[in-house]
């Protein structure tokens, strides 16, 4: 057994856990950073990589709440800026390309949809163009013939999963920090006025006082809460993911659907990924989400109609990955109250909001104001006071994984 300190211990090598290790280690911070497998493995590595700037879609298929997209602009709108200077900041490339997006409607109630949206987006500084169907095919002649109407927004884009975290980690560790992989976190106790956590097992166990616990464990962040006494009402969920076989560059924008979920772009090796938020066929926290033939068939045959190129294209694989959801489908960060120095963030849309999310911890941890407004996205909303249960804070709602097995 190894008892060491540090000034912010992360739980999660994830994207968000990357990140706040790469902004705190930059300004002088000793961290380290402890996941139970490889960094960047779960969601962050199964993720599509998106940079969703103009609104999104409010409901991934089966999705009870929808999420509110107005609220969620200035968050985009900052997040933007951050993903505009990452590469330079992370001194490598991690494949940001800003090559703008399309979000289509294929409905009258979707094209009222897309007007509001565009409303809302010039309200919050993001720039976005109207189209009718027949000048989003113009534009973007892929476009199939269901489209009724885009919008258009020259910040969409997407970037590399599998470069992002690690290009984070590297920039921690350039500045002293520190990554164990394979260190799972075991217990989490109060220990004066800090923490103290214990990590591994056997001669590889590491014991570590710290001031600050930082839980963005994703999927898992409400165990990690839960062994430092804080229930949080989370509801983790298993999405996945297609890629077909790597082609001739064909489509350069980001496209999705207002309506419904796809997304879909082609990546600089030339494989075209589909997503939109799909549920996995299961949910396996402890080992690999299953994934769902009705998912494949449904995501793909909604690319098709929309992209109708993409029915030329043979289906390489699909992979199912786990994500930190709320009850109310908004992003989650802050302190938790009743418990100083322990810091919680995760939730929706974790991937393109990491760069904003790593900066905002930072902030709080040293006493700063946050770069954007977070004060109705604090933990206290989701929880669960002791002995009571999820109706306590009026945020009970069946797990969308759940209500899919019951139908199985």
């Amino acid at each position: 057994m190894t008892t060491r300190t540090a000034d912010a211990v992360i739980v999660g090598a994830g994207v968000l856990g990357a990140s706040v290790a790469s902004h705190l280690a930059r300004s002088g911070h000793r961290v380290l950073v402890l996941d139970r497998g490889a960094p960047g493995r779960e969601g962050s590595g199964t993720t599509a990589g998106n940079l969703h700037m103009q609104a999104v879609h409010t409901k991934r298929p089966g999705q009870a709440v929808p999420l509110d997209s107005a609220r969620f602009l200035p968050l985009q709108r900052a997040a933007s800026d951050r993903w505009e200077t990452l590469e330079e900041e992370l001194e490598t490339s991690v494949e940001v390309r800003r090559t703008g997006g399309f979000t289509i409607a294929e409905t009258d109630e979707q094209c009222r949809e897309l007007h509001d949206k565009h409303g809302w987006e010039a309200a919050a500084g993001i720039p976005t163009e109207i189209l009718d169907g027949d000048a989003a095919r113009a534009a973007l002649p892929l476009l199939g013939p269901t489209v009724a109407a885009a919008t258009w927004c020259d910040l969409d884009g997407y970037a590399n999963p599998l470069k992002v975290t690690p290009a984070y980690l590297d920039s921690a560790a350039r500045h002293g920090g520190r990554t164990l992989a394979f260190a799972p976190v075991r217990r989490i106790t109060r220990n004066g006025d800090g923490w103290r956590v214990v990590a591994g097992h056997g001669a590889a166990e590491r014991v570590v006082d710290t001031p600050v616990v930082v839980d963005v464990a994703g999927p898992w962040l409400g165990e990690i809460a839960a062994m430092a006494g804080i229930t949080l009402r989370m509801t983790p969920v298993a999405i996945q993911m297609h890629a077909t076989v790597r082609s001739s560059a064909t489509m350069s924008h980001l496209v999705q659907h207002i309506g419904e979920g796809l997304s879909v772009k082609q990546v600089a090796a030339g494989n075209l990924l589909i997503g939109g938020g799909w549920p996995a066929l299961s949910m396996d926290l402890a080992g690999r989400s299953g994934t769902s033939l009705d998912s494949l068939v449904g995501n793909v045959a909604l690319a098709v109609r929309v992209l109708p190129f993409i029915r030329d294209l043979r289906l390489l694989r699909m992979w199912a990955g786990p994500l930190a959801a709320t009850p109310d489908e908004m992003p989650v960060i802050g302190e938790v109250p009743g418990a100083p120095g322990f810091y919680v963030a995760g939730g929706t849309y974790a991937f393109t909001f990491a760069p904003l999310w790593g900066e905002t911890l930072r902030c709080l941890i040293e006493g700063k104001p946050p770069p954007v407004d977070i004060s109705d996205l604090g933990p206290g909303r989701l929880m669960v006071p002791a002995g009571g249960s999820a109706r306590d804070n009026g945020l009970e709602q069946e797990n969308p994984q759940d209500r899919r097995s019951k139908r199985c």
